[in-house]
């Protein structure tokens, strides 16, 4: 099963925000003091070396969905909420990837098996099975260490871009 960039992107985002969060409350527990550090949808963008417009889209889902607190404005940024944090990775896959089923058997050129194949059936238990796979983890599983130091050493591309140039 292959997951599609706009989920890949998703779980990346979470997983990065929900270490911000982390090393922010660690460090800072004033919210005031904490906000300073929010990072923003450009961060996000260069840090996980995505397009900003796709990063951006991702964050309004993930923000519908409640899993993060998008604030605009000067002093604005992104926040993992409660829910995002402790999030089972299966629903979060699950709900960014929607219910779509795994192949078009109605298309616009409809398979002439439909009728009597049990494939179909075959590939939406696979996919039950993979998502309920990773419902045994939550984000928090996800962003312990080693993956908290690599996520927390992340820079945007620009600035080592910036850095080779000078």
């Amino acid at each position: 099963m292959q997951l599609t960039r706009f989920t890949d992107i998703g779980l990346r985002v979470v997983m990065r925000l929900a270490v911000a969060d982390e090393s922010r409350s660690a460090t800072t527990p004033e919210p005031a003091i904490r906000s300073a550090a929010t990072l923003t949808t450009k961060d996000l963008a260069g840090e996980l070396a995505v397009p900003y417009s796709h990063v951006a889209k991702v964050v309004g889902r993930l923000s519908e969905m409640g899993v993060v607190h998008a604030r605009r404005g000067r002093s604005g940024g992104l926040a993992i909420t409660d829910l995002g944090r402790d999030a089972r990775i299966g629903w979060l896959a699950r709900t960014l990837e929607g219910e779509g089923e795994v192949v078009d058997c109605n298309g616009p050129v409809p398979c002439p098996l439909r009728h009597g194949c049990r494939l179909r059936g075959a590939l939406a238990q696979a996919r039950s099975a993979f998502f309920a796979s990773l419902d045994e983890e939550t984000v928090a599983d996800l962003v312990a260490e080693p993956t908290t130091s690599v996520l927390l050493s992340l820079t945007s591309r620009a600035d080592i871009h910036d850095a080779s140039a000078g």
